[in-house]
């Protein structure tokens, strides 16, 4: 939720017709308040499209497979060909920038690939690389893709039959998924998917600048800390640009100091601690 309010302010603001959207949000265990703040801040961003809130419980779905940090929501983004009729279904992350239309991508062709996603690196160079490599036997020059930005393609993905290979890769491997729906779904698309130009998931992690010219581009606040966590406006250059697109009832609802996030500090301490280091003691 934290990160989510500039999501949905970049993309509507930059979108040339918001009535155009139609705004689907995966929640597993939401509170009904959390989903009145989102109706909320759409209607201050004067959205102009349609909403829905599709409900699933993340760990009685997908808990026998490995968790992110103990959170199994990413796998949400499996049961969207499942729950959403539209042919094309463009999935988001909730740590994103939308800086561009992103109509643009409602026009771009993904053939008769059931995935579309942005490069991200060799499969050598990945976190799931012994899995990819060894148990799986990639090639080490394989492109896996980041999945904080996807394009599904229904038609495709039916008839290639991705939900049963999803399924035949966690009954086999339930606890090799370290990067949950992003291993999976690179495990079964080996490389097999349609490539967005690089400027539609662009990363920034707390160890990258600032950015001079950040327009016409979808960044990815990925790793930790995020601008928004305890000691982000010190460690994420990115934070000056993501304060400017955080509106200010979020702000208000979501960014004080709490158990919770004095508990997330602690557990990414490593990571501030390295991000402090870079910017204070080189």
């Amino acid at each position: 939720m934290e990160g989510l309010g500039a999501t949905l302010s970049s993309l509507i603001k930059h979108c040339r017709n918001s009535a155009c959207l139609d705004l689907y949000f995966l929640c597993s265990e939401l509170p009904a308040e959390e989903k009145k703040d989102i109706e909320k801040l759409l209607e201050i961003l004067r959205f102009e499209g349609t909403i829905q809130f599709i409900d699933f419980h993340a760990q009685k779905e997908f808990g026998h497979l490995q968790s992110l940090h103990g959170d199994w929501t990413a796998y949400g983004v499996l049961l969207i060909p499942q729950l959403i009729k539209e042919e094309k279904v463009l999935y988001l992350d909730s740590d994103l920038l939308v800086l561009l239309d992103i109509l643009e991508l409602d026009e771009l062709d993904p053939g008769d690939f059931a995935l579309s996603a942005v490069y991200g690196t060799a499969a050598e160079l990945s976190r799931d690389k012994e899995f990819y490599l060894r148990t799986l036997s990639f090639s080490s020059e394989l492109t896996i893709f980041n999945s904080g930005v996807l394009q599904f393609n229904r038609s495709a993905w039916k008839e290639q039959e991705i939900d049963q290979k999803c399924e035949h890769i966690t009954k086999c491997y339930p606890k090799h998924l370290l990067s949950a729906d992003q291993t999976l779904l690179n495990a079964v698309f080996a490389g097999n998917y349609a490539a967005f130009p690089k400027r539609y998931n662009r990363r920034w992690t707390v160890m990258d600048k600032e950015v001079e010219d950040p327009s016409n581009a979808i960044w990815h606040f990925v790793g930790s800390p995020k601008p928004w966590d305890l000691l982000g406006k010190e460690t994420h250059k990115g934070h000056r640009l993501w304060a400017s697109y955080n509106p200010d009832f979020w702000s208000r609802k979501y960014h004080k100091v709490s158990a919770d996030k004095v508990y997330r500090t602690w557990q990414i301490k490593k990571s501030i601690i390295r991000a402090f280091i870079k910017e204070y003691l080189r």
